[in-house]
């Protein structure tokens, strides 16, 4: 927690001191104004790819560890599983069919199973809560 607080404040006391320094230049007049809106649009663009970088980069989880108290509780069967981790992976209910060799209908009927067991309505929601109960990775 030190550290990043300590490093924020090196960014924005670096970041204070060059438009500080802009205001000066730009006071005296070396360079045309063109110049400085240039930097300042620079250093704000690259200021923002890196904030963005920050926030985006996740650290992954060592191991996965399935929740098999809530796959218990739930009543969730290994073939649901196996649907809602494809579910997961964003494939669709013909792929889902294909690759555990199920009829479509029989995939619709599992999601429509994991649907009433997870108490959601939409695809999105099933796959989140199944990751917050850590079924899914």
């Amino acid at each position: 927690m030190i550290r990043t607080i300590l490093v924020w404040a090196l960014v924005l006391a670096v970041g204070a001191f060059a438009l500080q320094w802009l205001e000066d230049e730009f006071v005296i007049g070396h360079f045309a104004w063109r110049t400085y809106v240039g930097l300042i649009g620079v250093a704000f663009a690259a200021g923002g790819v890196w904030v963005g970088w920050k926030i985006a980069a996740r650290p992954r989880p060592d191991g996965f560890q399935r929740n098999d108290a809530a796959l218990t509780a739930l009543g969730l069967t290994g073939q649901e599983i196996r649907v809602l981790e494809r579910l997961a992976a964003g494939r669709s209910n013909k792929e889902i069919a294909r690759d555990l060799g199920l009829s479509p209908n029989t995939v619709k009927t599992h999601v429509a199973n994991l649907y009433g067991k997870l108490e959601v309505g939409r695809r999105t929601q099933a796959i989140g809560k199944a990751r917050e109960l850590a079924l899914i990775p």
